[in-house]
């Protein structure tokens, strides 16, 4: 908790700042959670303990997220590290044509296939800390505790999600 209160400390600075359609609050502990990756192996969220976690909910086909990858491509990038993770679970109806726009954009980091049986139960687990999951892209960030500090719906630009993480590195 120590760790929480400097946070919310450290985001005293950025009081005055909006952040349209975000909501900077401890949601509590992210759950424990896994998925298996398109080639098969499991991706859980103790890969990714002791890191700064953007994660997305998001699909190919949603004009906003395709518009918000190159940024958080950027992100990743960019931050890497310094302890930060970028994560997507993808709404996709379609494995198939998730993994060649995930391909054929060069992205740089996870994006697993949620529209599985196995997907949603992951994705449930999520909305009863942060409610349910009505709009594209969701992102969620997620401190190196493993709290979830800040959601967002809509599209957000690398600069947004910025004033977020940089207290948290």
């Amino acid at each position: 908790m120590k760790a929480w209160g400097l946070i919310l400390a450290s985001w005293g600075a950025l009081a005055g700042c909006s952040f349209p359609g975000g909501q900077l609050r401890d949601f509590g502990r992210r759950p424990d959670w896994s998925l298996s990756a398109p080639d098969g192996k499991k991706v859980s969220a103790v890969d990714y303990d002791r890191k700064v976690v953007l994660l997305d909910f998001w699909a190919t086909w949603c004009i906003p997220c395709r518009q918000e990858v190159p940024g958080l491509i950027e992100l990743q990038e960019r931050y890497r590290d310094r302890g930060l993770a970028v994560v997507g679970f993808s709404f996709d109806r379609d494995p198939d044509v998730h993994d060649r726009w995930v391909r054929a954009n060069r992205v740089n980091y996870p994006s697993l296939f949620a529209r599985t049986q196995e997907g949603k139960a992951e994705v449930a687990k999520f909305e009863t800390l942060i409610g349910p999951i009505d709009g594209y892209p969701t992102t969620l960030i997620i401190d190196r505790e493993g709290r979830i500090v800040y959601k967002h719906v809509g599209y957000a630009s690398m600069e947004d999600f910025e004033a977020i993480l940089k207290p948290l590195f």
